[in-house]
């Protein structure tokens, strides 16, 4: 018993060690910081069905894409920041669900996410380990779309090539993550964001389509304080 006491109050005393450490994981009030890697968005897709004339059940389902991406931070009090990503377009496919399921790709857009997040840092700046969670906005634009072969067999058969547009979308975000030490100027982070996105797909056939995709991002970056 006295030995499981022992180690028990070393464990504590190592955490308490960690989390108090000199090195700072991440801003303090006033001060900038740079996050650079990648993100993996996942669009966790709930389609509606397409409108007729089209088969019963016809849905839709849309593929991930990974990303290089830039972050800056700014530290407004010790606990507070605000956070902008930037980064590249992500491409996704359409493919066939629901009573088209199997039919392969059906087209690909490219989504360009412009976000905006405030964020609750717990700890101390100085921590070692600081876990944060944050809210926002994402404005979801839509461009280059691209239609396949296979869409066109399904909308219009002999007919000129199928085309689709998305309608571009404003949405809230959640975010959560949380950032550990290197050393005293660099640090590791890792980030999950949910966005709660919906919108509707206009085909050049005369069919709508509301798909709600609500993408879980998931992010691995390496920062710098300034």
């Amino acid at each position: 018993m006295k030995v499981l006491l022992n180690n028990t109050v070393k464990m504590l005393a190592l955490a308490a060690a960690m989390t108090v450490a000199s090195s700072a994981s991440a801003q303090s009030a006033g001060q900038w910081t740079a996050k650079f890697g990648v993100n993996k968005i996942t669009p966790k897709v709930e389609s509606g069905d397409l409108s007729a004339p089209a088969l019963p059940h016809t849905k839709a389902d849309v593929g991930s894409d990974t990303e290089p991406l830039l972050v800056f931070d700014y530290g407004i009090t010790d606990n507070i920041s605000v956070e902008i990503p930037l980064g590249l377009p992500y491409k996704h496919t359409l493919y066939g669900a629901g009573a088209i399921a199997g039919t392969g790709k059906l087209g690909t857009s490219s989504v360009l996410p412009v976000t905006t997040l405030v964020q609750y840092r717990f700890f101390d700046p100085k921590a070692q380990v600081r876990p944060y969670f944050g809210a926002g906005a994402t404005y979801a634009y839509f461009n280059k779309t691209t239609g396949s072969g296979q869409l066109t067999s399904l909308l219009d058969v002999g007919g000129p090539a199928a085309t689709f547009k998305v309608k571009n979308k404003l949405a809230a975000t959640l975010h959560a993550g949380v950032a550990v030490a290197i050393t005293e100027r660099w640090f590791a982070d890792v980030g999950v964001t949910k966005t709660f996105l919906k919108t509707t797909a206009s085909f050049s056939t005369g069919q709508t389509q509301e798909i709600k995709f609500d993408p879980l991002g998931v992010s691995v970056t390496v920062g710098y304080k300034f």
